[in-house]
């Protein structure tokens, strides 16, 4: 069923915009709001992942909600490094910043298995940056938990709801606390009280 956009723009509006969307801001909800009811409600009804994937989409595009590059394109790290045979770096991309080479072709054959979409993600990293791509990438990494080897269902399921620890699903402990909170705000704009 489709979430009230109503109420979600307004509560998301004043509890994390400060009172203002960018036009890019709301296009990109919509759209993550779109294909999770289109492709995962169904099978994944639990409004807390949804939840969760917003709090850390929010979080890893710096507020904007659309596909964006890591900033810094990986300076300094081992993923930043040209490699593989298409000699590609493999920084942070995307909804989730998807880093690592093995992640990328990870990311090209679970397209191609399970949605059918054909994506060079290994040849040409910057597809990441598709708003289908990366919006698939996030729910898809996130529920089967192929970034870290932790998903969604291990920490919100009928016996747990821990916003905190559920970072580990894609980057260790990192801003637990404040992804947890932002988590807290889009459930409640998911599921008016």
């Amino acid at each position: 069923m489709p979430y009230d956009r109503d109420h979600f723009f307004a509560s998301v509006r004043e509890t994390l915009f400060n009172g203002v969307l960018s036009q890019r801001q709301v296009d990109g909800m919509n759209y993550l709001l779109g294909v999770w009811e289109q492709r995962f409600e169904r099978d994944n009804p639990d409004d807390r992942w949804l939840a969760y994937a917003l709090a850390t989409a929010f979080h890893e595009t710096a507020y904007m909600m659309t596909p964006l590059e890591e900033y810094g394109e990986g300076e300094g790290q081992p993923y930043g490094e040209p490699t593989g045979p298409y000699h590609e770096c493999y920084y942070g991309r995307g909804h989730v910043q998807l880093t690592w080479e093995a992640n990328y072709q990870k990311g090209e054959q679970i397209l191609k298995d399970r949605y059918a979409i054909d994506v060079p993600l290994h040849q040409y990293p910057h597809r990441m940056l598709e708003d289908e791509t990366s919006a698939l990438i996030l729910y898809d990494g996130m529920i089967f938990g192929w970034f870290t080897g932790l998903g969604l269902p291990q920490f919100f399921n009928e016996t747990t709801e821990d916003a905190v620890n559920a970072r580990k699903i894609v980057n260790g402990l990192d801003h637990a606390d404040v992804i947890a909170g932002y988590y807290d705000d889009f459930l409640a704009a998911l599921v008016p009280q």
